[in-house]
């Protein structure tokens, strides 16, 4: 085992580095800058064998590794928050030309108000442009989801661009052990790119991405439907060789301590850690709770997590965004359209916005409200699990309301 120091950043380069990477599209944004920093320091020592550009934006970052993927290279690019807004056409372009880029994104509020600090909104309002969308609980999980992205984005079943998300600071400033494989290995896992589908090759012209009329478009987005409905059974596949040759084991969902649990509370993200812990805690003292961590939102792993909640009749959803005009977040309106013939009680909570820590004595709180609305002891709950009292005394722009 080959065991280095990296935050959560550095183990994305990592794993970039691994899959030799040929082309970079570099644009800073905090905290995503040092991926862009760390890529070019690698380049320009040698270490790394590509192209590295700069470029004016992020919309013009994702259109450059786009269309150098096109030629038959592997493509490289990183952003987070606004930049990814910036990004938002380009999305739609990369993934309906069915172009595998893995592109890791470190989640941060968009803005404003203006923060710097994590908050899933920015990949969350992304959620249905055709990306692939894998979050991260720890450093470890960011080198390893990244590496079993290239696989599965660039599948000739999936042919789909997939977002490695990482909690920004909680994941990306934080630094901690991790086991990055010899490179000797990595290459018998992800092969050298090859262009499948759409490609750009003046000895064979084609056109991509030429206008689509209404009697070809439905079918076109119908097959990037399919290819998202088959990936949960292609990612696991693609698990499971992982764990045969890195010995370590990667979930679509994992169920921490569910089998007996009364109430289940579902999150993603570096908050799962904390979650676990209190889970450990609470069951310590004869509380039956258990946690479902999602790792894949999109596709949303629909059996495996019905898995998961089989019998459960109360159940609490963790959104780190704030899921603003809906009745719920986006992991909470999700749950509830798939559990909508199931008799149970799902509840949301939102917090952990603008990088507000989510604490251990927020989510035994939670818990804590789950049992009480389990037994009927309860009958509301704290929806904003983290709100400070008398919210509209802050920064208040409207008065008299």
């Amino acid at each position: 085992m080959n065991y280095k120091m990296l935050d959560g950043n550095e183990a994305a380069v990592e794993a970039m580095k691994l899959a030799k990477v040929q082309v970079i599209s570099a644009y800073p944004i905090t905290p995503q800058s040092s991926i862009s920093e760390k890529l070019s320091e690698l380049v320009a020592s040698g270490k790394l064998k590509a192209e590295y550009i700069r470029v004016e934006s992020e919309h013009s970052a994702l259109s450059l590794a786009t269309t150098a993927q096109l030629t038959g290279v592997r493509a490289a690019t990183a952003t987070a928050s606004n930049g990814l807004a910036l990004m938002h056409e380009v999305l739609s372009m990369t993934s309906g030309n069915r172009v595998p880029i893995v592109m890791p994104v470190v989640n941060r509020g968009v803005a404003a108000p203006w923060t710097l600090w994590c908050e899933h909104g920015d990949t969350m309002a992304q959620r249905d442009m055709g990306w692939l969308q894998f979050y991260c609980q720890d450093v470890q999980e960011v080198l390893d989801l990244t590496l079993a992205a290239y696989r599965v984005a660039e599948d000739k079943r999936i042919l789909t661009p997939a977002m490695v998300c990482l909690d920004g600071f909680f994941l990306s400033h934080s630094v901690q052990k991790v086991d990055v494989p010899d490179s000797t290995v990595v290459d018998t896992f992800i092969e050298p790119y090859e262009a499948k589908n759409t490609y750009l090759d003046t000895s064979d012209p084609m056109f991509i991405c030429d206008l689509t009329g209404p009697e070809e478009f439905t079918e076109m987005r119908y097959q990037q439907k399919h290819s998202m409905d088959i990936s949960i059974g292609v990612i696991e596949e693609i698990q499971k060789e992982f764990e045969e040759k890195f010995g370590r084991k990667l979930h679509v969902v994992e169920g921490y301590k569910t089998e007996d649990a009364d109430v289940v509370l579902i999150a993603l993200g570096s908050m799962c850690g904390t979650a676990k812990y209190v889970v450990d805690k609470m069951r310590r003292e004869g509380k039956k709770v258990g946690l479902a961590k999602m790792t894949v939102f999109r596709p949303f792993p629909v059996e495996r997590l019905k898995q998961v909640l089989a019998g459960k009749k109360t159940i609490g959803v963790f959104d780190r965004s704030a899921g603003l005009g809906g009745q719920g977040g986006p992991v909470w309106s999700e749950v509830t359209a798939m559990m909508h013939d199931e008799n149970c009680d799902i509840r949301h909570y939102a917090g952990g916005l603008g990088g507000r820590d989510v604490t251990v004595d927020n989510i035994e709180k939670i818990f804590n409200e789950l049992l009480e609305l389990n037994k009927g002891t309860r009958k509301e709950h704290t929806e904003w699990i983290d709100l400070k009292e008398d919210p509209m005394n802050i920064r208040q722009v409207i008065k008299n309301v």
